[in-house]
């Protein structure tokens, strides 16, 4: 490639930089100013967008924060003398 070249790519390259640069700064503006302009007359007009969606139809007529399954762990005494194989413990085998 010679230095005409070079110099045409480079042109092209800086002027794509700074269109890039103007729209992301335009964008910036004009969404800040979007966010400035929403009017908002109370907490509740805010949180509206957070609202909890609807419930599943099998949870119907469950409260919120009701447990729905329980599960708790018991361990087993294995004390029947059925001929279980112990773990070796020790350094030589």
């Amino acid at each position: 490639m010679n230095d005409t070249l070079v110099f045409i790519y480079l042109i092209f390259f800086v002027m794509l930089f700074a269109a890039t640069f103007a729209y992301m700064l335009k964008m910036m503006g004009s969404t800040i100013e979007a966010f400035n302009n929403t009017p908002t007359r109370s907490y509740g007009d805010v949180m509206r967008t957070y609202k909890v969606p609807a419930p599943h139809p099998e949870m119907e007529g469950i409260k919120y924060g009701e447990e729905l399954l329980v599960f708790s762990a018991e361990e087993e005494e294995d004390d029947d003398d059925d001929g279980d194989i112990p773990a070796y413990v020790g350094e030589n085998i």
